[in-house]
């Protein structure tokens, strides 16, 4: 195959280094990069340009051996300064961020120490045990040390495909010959801007491109009268949540938060607002994330349950309640608020829907823990690891933490950072989970179900990332 086009809403690439949990950039990124090691769909990470690693008796200290004869673009051989330039470049407390996410792996590895005792051995020593360090590198691409200064305007790593061009409204990829791995089937891939659901699903039942990314229930609906063309949908591991403001005001009060979860009939915003494409949530994570609990019930669907918390907690008479909600990112926020403002008006509570438009400014806002009583948000890193420190520990404060406390998650959280054992720590994360149910920090909502349009010459589907891999 020569060549195999991609359509979706975006094709920035920026600075690899950034964090980001945008799946339209980290299909490109990964494309062209590769970290240390990789996480299959069953969450159990693999080798990718380190083959070993383990964890040293301390708690400290990880080791990896870097795989022999990998190349980057340019036709360097990996090496340990490679990726220890690379490491130190994603700490810097220089480096920015998207929506919000500045400094995110400074605050994990500020600390560290990266050392190269061979040319094939990388040395991480942390300040403190990290248990899922993994979860953070398979994060982090690895590049050259010596293209560094030239990020973001020219990318060289390791990955299966090599940029030949990058433009606003797309991004062309060939294949790299001599990549280490199994090599591409098509020898260039172009990656289109298509804004427009609709025409992503469109362009592929047309011909003109072989995967539209994430073309929504009405596109699906349109590919399935269509021959020649399939879909692939996949339950996602992003979580729709609204937040509550646990610092100060009624929802501080948990009887008060678990009123206005037992308030929200998540069925009928699933059939309303997502037209059936979403599935509900029993708490902060979803089955795709390490730690998950398939045994915690989610809130049931109770008004007058809620009504009786509600009259505990001294709201007999019900009460107001302001609730931010940006435009987009999710983009049927303030449909779901709409829903959610009269849903809650059956138990007595009145809201104040407060809309905000420009979107990095409104994360900036959560971020600042400036919101008002609750708002809508998404949770979206794969590490539950990530999740726990960035939003729900009491003594970090993490960039998305909005007062919630619990001393017994706090101390427990602190227990899996220092169990090394899967088995265990997974029994950890579970009595987490449970309590944070309980605790109810978040109106757990729904996680999205997403859909690709495939033409009749691709065989791709997803993998439990959601990223496009070809």
């Amino acid at each position: 195959m020569k060549s195999l086009t991609v359509a979706q809403s975006s094709v920035y690439i920026g600075d690899p280094h950034i964090c980001s949990d945008s799946a339209n950039r980290n299909s490109l990124v990964y494309s062209i990069y590769e970290p240390l090691v990789t996480r299959d769909d069953s969450g159990r990470f693999r080798p990718c340009l380190a083959v070993q690693w383990a964890a040293e008796p301390d708690g400290l200290t990880w080791v990896f051996r870097l795989r022999e004869g990998v190349e980057f673009h340019n036709g360097d051989t990996v090496n340990a300064d490679d990726v220890v330039s690379s490491l130190k470049r994603v700490v810097d407390p220089s480096m920015g961020g998207a929506y919000g996410t500045q400094g995110v792996y400074a605050s994990y590895l500020g600390d560290a120490r990266f050392q190269t005792p061979r040319r094939d051995t990388v040395k991480i020593v942390t300040g403190e045990p990290i248990a899922d360090l993994l979860d953070l590198l398979c994060e982090i691409p690895i590049g050259p040390d010596d293209e560094m200064d030239r990020l973001p305007k020219e990318y060289i790593g390791t990955g299966p495909w090599m940029v030949a061009e990058t433009r606003r409204e797309e991004v062309v990829l060939e294949r790299f010959k001599d990549y280490w791995g199994e090599a591409p089937k098509a020898e260039e891939a172009s990656w289109l801007r298509v804004t427009e659901p609709s025409e992503r699903a469109r362009m592929v039942a047309e011909r003109e491109a072989d995967i539209g990314a994430h073309i929504g229930v009405e596109g699906r609906v349109f590919i399935e009268r269509r021959e020649n063309t399939t879909i692939s949908s996949l339950d996602s591991g992003l979580c729709i949540i609204q937040m509550f403001n646990a610092s100060e005001g009624v929802c501080t009060d948990k009887r008060v938060r678990q009123a206005l979860n037992h308030a929200v009939d998540v069925k009928e915003i699933i059939s309303s607002v997502k037209k059936g494409a979403a599935k509900p949530l029993n708490g902060y994570l979803t089955p795709h994330h390490f730690g998950y609990d398939p045994e915690t019930e989610p809130y049931p669907y109770d008004p007058v349950k809620a009504r009786e918390l509600l009259s505990e907690a001294g709201y007999r008479s019900g009460l107001e309640i302001v609730m931010d909600v940006p435009t987009s990112m999710p983009d049927e926020a303030p449909a779901l608020a709409e829903l959610m403002k009269r849903q809650y008006s059956l138990i007595g509570v009145e809201v104040d829907v407060r809309l905000y438009s420009d979107r990095p400014a409104y994360a900036e806002m959560v971020r600042a823990k400036r919101i008002h009583d609750m708002c809508c948000f998404d949770s979206s890193p794969r590490s539950t690891f990530r999740v726990l420190r960035e939003k729900l520990h009491s003594g970090i404060k993490g960039p998305w933490w909005q007062g919630y406390r619990n001393p017994e998650v706090d101390r427990l959280i602190s227990v899996a950072q220092r169990t090394f054992n899967d088995e265990a720590r997974q029994r950890v994360y579970r009595q987490i989970y449970r309590r944070v149910r309980d605790d109810a920090p978040w109106v757990f909502l729904y996680r999205p179900t997403f859909f690709w349009a495939i033409g009749a010459r691709c065989k791709w589907r997803p993998g439990s990332d959601g990223l496009i891999r070809i």
